[in-house]
C-alpha cells in the first residue's frame, strides 16, 4: 500500500483543504468504500495513497508518527498530541511542513472525507524522499499523512475479565540512544517485545531498563496499585510521556486516590493489589496476572474500574468537534 513511488508532481502539504462534500475523484468503483487517506495535500482513495521507496520513512525509519482517538465525534486530546508531535520533530530535527492549524483542517477533513464518529488517527511525518544514503540532508521535503480507521486492540472480555503479562528479555532502548519521547517510526525495539510475548501466548510484555526496572509496555504505560496508592514509572525510566497515562494521573487524582512516580520492580508488578495499563489504542485496562502469577485477586480491582469508568465519560464528554 506505501511502498510504490506514486510517480506524480505532489502538492504542497499546506495546500488549501477542500471541504467534505465536495466529489471524490479517482476512487475505483471495486464495489466496496475505500477509506480516504490524506497525503501531502491531497485526499486519496487507500488504493492511490502511495509513498516512494526511497522515502527515508520506510528505508530507515526516519520519521515520527501519533495515534489519536476520537469519540462521540470528538477528538480526544487533539492539541496534546499535536504538542507532542511537534516536540518529536524538533528533537529529531524534523521541520513539518505546515503549521498545527493546518495539521487540525487536514485531520478533521481526513475523518469527515471517511464519515466517522469514532475511530483511530495515525498521523505520520516522514523525513521524505532521499537516496539510498543514511544523510537526511538528501531529504528535500518531509511527507505528511493521516490515516482514519477502525480500531479495537482488545476484545471488550479482556477490559472486564484483565489481560496477562510477560517480562520479555527484550531491554528498552536507553534514552541515550534513541530517547522513548520521540515516537519515531523505528518502533523495531518494541516489535522484538510484542513477538516476545506473541511466543508465550501472553496478551503484553514488560520491558525492562538497563538497570532492571520496568520502563513500560511495548505499547503501553504501566501503573500497579499498593495500599490504594498508585505507582508508575517515571519518564526517566524509559517511559513514553503518554497521553492517555496523564489522563489517567488526572482521574486518579480526581477520584481521591494518591500518585506518584516511582521506580518499579517487576517484584512491585507482582505484589501489587492491582495492575492497568493505559495507551491511545488499548485506553485503559486492566492486568490481572504477570509471569504466571496473578496480581491481587487475580480479577480487575476496584480502583482500575473506577478509572477505566472516568476515562470513559471523559471520552464521551471532551474533545475537538468533527462537524461543527
Amino acid at each position: 500500500m506505501v511502498l510504490e513511488d506514486p510517480k506524480r508532481e505532489a502538492p504542497s502539504p499546506n495546500a488549501a483543504v477542500k471541504p467534505a462534500n465536495e466529489t471524490r475523484t479517482g476512487a475505483k468503483n471495486t464495489g466496496a468504500r475505500q477509506s480516504i487517506i490524506y497525503l501531502d495535500g491531497q485526499f486519496l482513495p487507500d488504493s492511490e495513497a502511495k509513498v516512494s521507496v526511497f522515502d527515508h520513512g520506510l528505508l530507515y525509519g526516519d520519521g515520527i508518527f501519533e495515534g489519536i482517538r476520537f469519540y462521540n465525534g470528538r477528538v480526544f486530546r487533539l492539541e496534546e498530541h499535536l504538542n507532542r508531535l511537534w516536540d518529536s520533530a524538533r528533537s529529531i530535527c524534523l521541520e513539518i511542513p505546515m503549521s498545527k492549524k493546518e495539521m487540525t483542517e487536514a485531520l478533521l477533513e481526513t475523518i469527515r472525507r471517511n464519515e466517522m464518529q469514532d475511530g483511530y488517527i495515525r498521523q505520520i511525518v516522514t523525513r521524505g524522499v532521499g537516496n539510498l544514503g543514511l544523510n537526511p540532508l538528501q531529504c528535500k521535503k518531509p511527507s505528511v499523512i493521516v490515516i482514519v480507521a477502525k480500531i479495537a486492540l482488545y476484545p471488550e472480555e479482556v477490559y472486564r475479565h484483565g489481560l496477562t503479562v510477560i517480562t520479555c528479555a527484550t531491554r528498552r532502548m536507553n534514552a541515550a540512544a534513541l530517547n522513548p519521547a520521540v515516537k519515531s517510526l523505528n518502533y523495531l525495539n518494541n516489535v522484538m517485545a510484542r513477538i516476545e510475548a506473541n511466543l508465550a501466548g501472553a496478551d503484553e510484555a514488560l520491558m525492562l531498563n538497563d538497570a532492571g526496572n520496568v520502563a513500560e509496555c511495548t505499547a503501553d504505560n504501566v501503573f500497579i496499585i499498593k495500599k490504594g496508592q498508585i505507582f508508575t514509572p517515571p519518564i526517566t525510566a524509559g517511559a513514553l510521556r503518554g497521553i492517555t497515562r496523564s489522563v489517567a494521573f488526572d482521574a486518579a487524582i480526581e477520584l481521591g486516590y494518591p500518585t506518584k512516580e516511582a521506580d518499579i520492580t517487576r517484584h512491585d508488578v507482582f505484589t501489587a493489589d492491582e495492575c492497568f495499563l493505559t495507551g491511545t489504542a488499548a485506553e485503559v485496562i486492566p492486568v490481572i496476572k504477570a509471569d504466571g502469577r496473578s496480581i491481587g485477586t487475580g480479577k480487575p480491582g476496584p480502583i482500575t474500574a473506577r478509572i477505566i469508568a472516568r476515562f470513559r465519560e471523559l471520552t464521551r464528554e471532551t474533545g475537538t468537534a468533527i462537524y461543527s
